[in-house]
């Protein structure tokens, strides 16, 4: 089905800057996520007719309510979407559409000498006769997660009209921070008032997440002797070839570049360094939890031995734990994952549930106490340049959400 203001919702909400920063000292991150969330979703959902509308100050969320139209009782079911965009250039977005992709050309990004080649994502080879949206080439789209933002507020819209859709209380919330990690430690799972939830925050049509990395984060501080280079030897430690030294230490085929499927790795993600001090940041995955143990003792390990063979703790670790596979708890949940294969296959999807090498704030939310899945919104190539969403997969969110709904409505007369 179309849904008309589906694309201008969009390209309305790529264009507002409302990146998160990881660096900030407040909450939500930043104002510009927080003036997003007040200033332009507010008024958007106030405006489709939805009349219960609030800004949780603890959780950082919008959170509003689609009434019942049925007179029994339904679980109360939930979507989520996160307002916040990831580490990329996100000023003066210009989306770019391209109407009718013959599926083998190359798509120039605005007027930059960038080009979207299916020679090199040979998924843009699935879209065509559809239209496809990207940036201008300098900046990322946005479509992670403002797909999911449109589609949700698109979702009210349509049900609010359409009152023939029998469906029970649902509650929409729209999130900060997620690209960072920490919007969900916030979450007001009380307030929210769901029974169980999804997240709207994936790829492909089809794809349905219920099965995460377990994850865990480090970084390492070193503390080298700075000496003139003349009289270093026996005397200058340094620091930038301790943390070199660290890094080989670690299995070198266990990098991203290296691993799919269910293979695990670390991530050196930042390197900063001088003699005298070196900063190094890390992320840590791992399907499962015994997998992620094991990984964050290799690391415990080897600082301990190089710090032993120093004589000091030259090499300072902070190490923590950030989410943990949902598949482990959602296996007792598992008709909140039936509920979404059902809709997929009512409209005629493919599933793909394979699981997904990253983590959703519904990894955090399941362990909360609202077993949350994630389902597809359209969103490709996330996190840079090559960003782009397709018009007709947003279209199928919308139509999947319409038919959760639904069928939640019908299963629990």
């Amino acid at each position: 089905m179309e849904y008309p203001n589906l694309l201008p919702r969009f390209l309305k909400y790529v264009k507002v800057n409302s990146r998160s920063d990881e660096h900030a000292k407040r909450f939500p991150s930043t104002e510009r996520e927080e003036r997003f969330q007040k200033n332009v979703i507010m008024k958007d959902l106030e405006q489709v007719g939805l009349s219960d509308i609030h800004y949780n100050q603890k959780s950082g969320c919008v959170v509003t309510e689609i009434p019942s139209n049925v007179d029994y009782k339904v679980p109360v079911m939930g979507f989520l979407a996160h307002c916040d965009t990831a580490d990329f250039n996100s000023e003066n977005i210009k989306p770019q559409i391209h109407k009718n992709y013959d599926g083998k050309s190359k798509i120039q990004l605005g007027d930059s000498d960038i080009y979207l080649d299916p020679k090199i994502f040979p998924h843009l080879k699935n879209y065509k006769g559809q239209t496809i949206i990207t940036a201008s080439g300098d900046t990322l789209l946005g479509g992670d997660d403002k797909c999911g933002v449109s589609e949700l507020i698109t979702f009210a819209e349509y049900l609010l009209k359409h009152p023939e859709i029998k469906h029970g209380k649902i509650r929409l919330a729209f999130t900060p921070d997620e690209e960072i990690g920490t919007g969900a430690e916030h979450f007001d799972v009380k307030d929210f008032g769901a029974d169980f939830a999804f997240t709207v925050d994936g790829e492909a049509p089809g794809k349905l997440d219920w099965g995460t990395f377990s994850a865990a984060q480090f970084s390492l501080d070193i503390q080298g002797v700075d000496v003139h280079p003349a009289q270093a030897k026996g005397q200058m430690i340094n620091a930038i070839q301790v943390g070199i030294n660290f890094q080989n230490q670690l299995p070198q085929d266990e990098v991203p570049e290296h691993t799919d499927g269910l293979q695990g790795f670390y991530h050196l993600m930042n390197f900063q360094g001088t003699v005298d001090h070196a900063h190094l940041d890390y992320i840590i995955r791992n399907f499962k939890r015994d997998g992620l143990e094991k990984r964050k003792n290799l690391v415990k390990n080897i600082v301990a031995k190089m710090n032993k063979e120093f004589g000091t703790d030259r090499l300072k670790l902070k190490m923590w734990d950030q989410y943990y596979n949902m598949a482990d708890e959602l296996k007792k949940h598992m008709d909140v994952v039936n509920l979404a294969r059902k809709a997929y296959k009512a409209e005629g999807l493919t599933i793909n549930e394979d699981p997904v090498r990253g983590g959703t704030d519904g990894s955090q939310l399941t362990y909360m106490g609202l077993p949350c899945p994630n389902i597809f919104a359209g969103e490709e190539n996330m996190h840079g340049r090559y960003e782009y969403t397709v018009l007709e997969s947003m279209y199928k969110v919308v139509d999947v959400m319409l038919k959760m709904a639904e069928i939640n409505a019908e299963e629990n007369k």
